[in-house]
């Protein structure tokens, strides 16, 4: 059997040879990059802000905030990204969200997996949800599919229906930040019978693009009113504040 699988193994590699996600000329292995591509992913290091991984000039401790999270400390403990938002995130934000391509869920969440660290065996990974308006018209939800596979690679609980998109909110591409929180005000609520689960719990949170945060306070917000001790955000990329009116 197993020479058999390796010989299928060789044709399908054959006929459908593994592809750079970014651009898709044809790559040595599944999930991996071209040079080109590779080095136009903008791996986030360096000073940052300790809360929300806002790139700082410098950071005198580990502790370290941003101007924002000190004036407006936001309702989730901190975030880390796989990248910075740029070309080759948007690429590959686009082909999971609107080219259906799956696959891609895996290829993103390896990257993030370097940046989150090891996780806590406990802890309990939900993603930001969709109404199921729009579930229904998508067909998925691709921070689940983000999600599933960043909580296989480590071997921890995926919840993926725990949390509830209770209205459907407009899209908020092109929105100020003022107008982003308002139109996600109340729309994330935890069904009665799950809250139990979320006592003294650990969480992260897992979404696509963090923008100005809007989206993922208000999950936050709702996870910590039915008893999370800790949330934590993990996002594929993250737009960082010279970059955010390109990506409004």
């Amino acid at each position: 059997m197993g020479i058999v699988r390796s010989a299928l193994s060789r044709i399908v590699d054959y006929a459908l040879p593994p592809r750079c996600p970014g651009c898709g000329i044809i790559v040595a292995a599944d999930h991996s990059f071209c040079l080109a591509c590779w080095s136009a992913l903008d791996f986030l290091g360096g000073p940052a802000c300790a809360v929300c991984a806002e790139p700082l000039e410098q950071a005198l401790h580990e502790d370290t905030r941003c101007g924002a999270c000190l004036a407006d400390p936001p309702p989730f403990d901190r975030l880390r990204a796989g990248v910075a938002y740029g070309p080759i995130a948007r690429a590959l934000a686009l082909k999971l969200k609107h080219g259906g391509r799956a696959g891609i869920a895996q290829t993103m969440a390896r990257l993030m997996a370097r940046a989150v660290g090891p996780l806590d065996p406990d802890i309990l990974v939900i993603p930001v949800p969709l109404h199921r308006g729009r579930l229904w018209a998508r067909g998925y939800n691709q921070s689940a599919l983000i999600a599933r596979a960043l909580a296989g690679q480590a071997g921890v609980t995926v919840a993926v229906d725990l949390l509830r998109r209770t209205k459907r909110t407009p899209l908020l591409r092109g929105l100020g930040p003022s107008a982003r929180r308002r139109a996600v005000s109340g729309a994330f609520a935890i069904s009665a019978s799950e809250k139990r689960r979320l006592k003294g719990a650990r969480v992260l949170l897992v979404d696509d693009v963090y923008t100005t945060g809007a989206t993922v306070a208000g999950c936050a917000r709702a996870l910590r009113r039915a008893g999370a001790a800790h949330v934590s955000v993990a996002c594929w990329a993250r737009v960082v504040k010279g970059d955010r009116d390109r990506a409004m």
